[in-house]
């Protein structure tokens, strides 16, 4: 079971609840260490003094705030710690807001709130229920680990949830920070109804579970892939920028893809659809291109697959070299080794 990595209460008027904060995400990231290239030594950082080199003890370590180029002016810990806001053990609720007036932006770190002893569910439930019924979150503002938190709680589901907020001054103003942004909303037209036709198309409810961090999935495949001395997939190229010229041609194909079921999810397998699908199952995978024994691919079929299929097809068809080619060269070669294949059989 999680520990709690804060302790503390909610107050908001005289109620009070005594409450502990528990993570509500982890990190999935695939972490590496430092190597020296050629070797298995690891990489240590050090403090080092920049004008001699020499490395500094962390008790001889201060803080400077620079004021002008090379001057600083120097604060020690102990000055930091007088005035820290101190080990308050209050979230001390001010406000209640519309939750749906606080823009997503200035939403940081989420963390479940559990009440600390079951004497105390009845008021966790109470402020649970009076804030999902109101749709209201409360915000409050609290010290942990020598730090301030501006914060907004509310209720989701069973569980009360407090999400640490970005101070004001944190959020940029992106009219300053951006170089090109639209002027006001697209006008009603053709392309505007037809992209609101492209958006309910592929509209549907949120299911998280359907998600999955790519990314990370690819790096644990190379990993795995080099400690067994195989190749390696390559990325995709990303895809071409759309022109305004072909605009409404674009959003058509997509309309009518994500019409006949190419924008959505995956449907069901064929062995798993009724009427027979089954039985029907073993000749549909015999008709697939691609693979052994089968007619060739054309090269305009070959052109609508993904890179990483069009790489799963080489490696099943042993195409030399695939590791290094380009999504070009894998169409090239698939379709080339098809030919090749079907002139074989033929003599």
């Amino acid at each position: 079971m999680a520990r709690a990595i804060w302790t503390g209460v909610i107050t908001f008027g005289l109620v009070t609840v005594p409450v502990g904060l528990f993570s509500a995400t982890q990190d999935h990231t695939v972490h590496f260490h430092q190597l020296q290239r050629g070797t298995s030594d690891r990489i240590r950082n050090r403090r080092v003094n920049q004008r001699t080199g020499e490395e500094v003890a962390a008790g001889d370590i201060v803080k400077g705030y620079e004021v002008a180029e090379g001057e600083y002016v120097v604060v020690e810990p102990d000055e930091l710690d007088e005035i820290a806001p101190g080990r308050s053990r209050t979230v001390d609720i001010t406000d209640f807001v519309d939750l749906d007036l606080i823009e997503p932006v200035y939403f940081d770190r989420t963390y479940y709130v559990a009440p600390r002893g079951k004497e105390y569910l009845k008021v966790y439930q109470l402020l649970h229920s009076a804030l999902a019924e109101a749709n209201k979150a409360g915000v409050a503002t609290f010290v942990m680990r020598n730090k301030q938190y501006l914060t907004a709680l509310r209720a989701e589901n069973d569980v009360l949830v407090l999400q640490t907020l970005h101070w004001a001054d944190e959020v940029r103003d992106p009219a300053k920070e951006l170089p090109e942004l639209p002027e006001g909303r697209a006008g009603r037209g053709k392309e505007l109804d037809m992209a609101l036709q492209l958006v309910d198309a592929l509209s549907g409810p949120w299911e998280p579970g359907r998600y999955h961090d790519t990314y990370q999935e690819k790096v644990r495949d190379l990993v795995r892939a080099k400690a067994e001395g195989k190749e390696v997939a390559l990325a995709e190229e990303p895809p071409t920028a759309t022109d305004v010229v072909d605009l409404m041609d674009v959003l058509r194909g997509s309309l009518e893809r994500a019409r006949s079921g190419g924008g959505k999810r995956s449907p069901a397998p064929a062995e798993d659809a009724g009427g027979g699908g089954g039985e029907q199952a073993p000749a549909e995978r015999k008709k697939a291109p691609g693979r052994s024994g089968r007619a060739a691919p054309k090269r305009a079929e070959l052109r609508e697959l993904s890179k990483a299929e069009l790489y799963r097809r080489a490696t099943e068809q042993d195409v030399p070299g695939r590791s290094r080619m380009t999504r070009s060269e894998l169409v090239d070669a698939l379709a080339g080794s098809g030919r090749a294949r079907k002139k074989t059989t033929a003599a």
